[in-house]
């Protein structure tokens, strides 16, 4: 099948760092099952200079066709389209993701299929957005084929604003590269002396911060902060006792990760969260915010925890954890990485497309 990504969410060179690689690893997927895959960025340049991404000229890169406006969903939007299409290229599918994504593929008047990020829900949602970009959305995703939503949450939040989309909407979980996911499960727990982790970039939602002054003064736990960004040396005063390794290559993340026993990152409006997948790889015991990105795949009690953001609820499940017998822990450490197995990167690409397929062409 021959399928057309259009996204503003996709990096334009591979080692990018500003630019998560979640739609990226699909892309990948989806050639790995045979697929033959472009990519179409429509790029707001405006936005992209706020948010300090690199600036790249119209055309193409690679299987990437980078268009840039000023204004993208207003007039006529094919006239910078002319190298594009001497591509010749004519998919079977088109699919969409993000709100610039989604009103782009609206604006060409293509079949498509809409994927929801969390930036969906708050077009949909604040006011902010309500004179046009929300009306504009709305009719976008009334003329989509299917929506897919990228995580059990957000397809629950989304359809409680619009029930009406029920019989076209499915959850879209991002996937684990199986060569992650570690054999050797030897290495032994004791709850008195737990190897904590959290990786994060250090932005206020990420609440790094409760983390550290939830287990601040916690004996038998030792903290280790990978990640980088503003508020650094704020975080480091909360904490002498931290470690703080900066952010270092993938890798070493994975190599921390296998090294520790609890990961912990009670991030708010997180779309999905690959590296909650990554931590579970890992057989870390691992701990997201209750009611938002991988709850439903992470269980409390049954493969992991959830917890409110604030230092004394995290204070309180670790004193539960703490007081948990080694057998318990070693059980949810064995559950967590079999719950990682079941979200390999092939199975949610092949479980993307048949969605699509049922959805789209029935």
């Amino acid at each position: 099948m021959k399928i057309l990504l259009i996204t503003d969410l996709y990096p334009v060179n591979k080692e990018e760092v500003t630019t998560p690689r979640t739609l990226y690893n699909f892309v990948k997927g989806w050639r790995d099952l045979g697929h033959e895959v472009l990519i179409l960025k429509p790029n707001f340049m405006l936005n992209s200079f706020l948010r300090g991404k690199p600036f790249y000229k119209t055309g193409w890169y690679d299987d990437v066709y980078n268009v840039n406006y000023f204004m993208p969903f207003w007039g006529d939007i094919h006239n910078k389209l002319d190298t594009f299409y001497k591509r010749n290229f004519h998919p079977d599918l088109v699919i969409a993701h993000m709100p610039s994504g989604i009103l782009f593929a609206d604006k060409l008047n293509v079949p498509f299929v809409a994927g929801v990020h969390c930036s969906d829900i708050e077009v949909l949602t604040n006011p902010i957005y309500k004179i046009h970009f929300k009306k504009r959305l709305e009719q976008a995703l009334y003329r989509a084929k299917a929506i897919a939503c990228r995580s059990e949450v957000l397809k629950h939040r989304f359809l409680h604003y619009y029930p009406e989309f029920r019989s076209k909407t499915f959850s879209a979980p991002s996937g684990i590269d199986e060569e992650y996911i570690i054999k050797d499960f030897s290495r032994d727990i004791r709850p008195n002396k737990l190897k904590v982790v959290t990786c994060a970039n250090f932005k206020k939602r990420k609440n790094i911060d409760k983390v550290i002054l939830g287990l601040k003064d916690f004996a038998g736990i030792e903290l280790t902060v990978i990640g980088d960004g503003h508020g650094k040396k704020a975080l480091q005063k909360l904490d002498r006792n931290v470690k703080f390794t900066g952010r270092i290559s993938h890798d070493k993340v994975l190599k921390i990760m296998r090294e520790s026993d609890v990961f912990i990152l009670p991030s708010e409006n997180e779309t999905f969260g690959m590296v909650y997948l990554e931590a579970m790889a890992s057989g870390c015991i691992t701990i997201c915010k209750e009611h938002d990105g991988i709850d439903g795949i992470i269980k409390t009690s049954l493969n992991g925890f959830t917890v409110k953001p604030t230092p004394e609820d995290i204070r309180e499940l670790f004193t539960l954890i703490t007081n948990s017998k080694v057998e318990i822990l070693r059980w949810l450490r064995k559950q967590s990485l079999d719950t990682a197995r079941q979200y390999t990167q092939l199975k949610c690409c092949n479980d993307y497309l048949k969605n699509v397929t049922y959805l789209s062409f029935n």
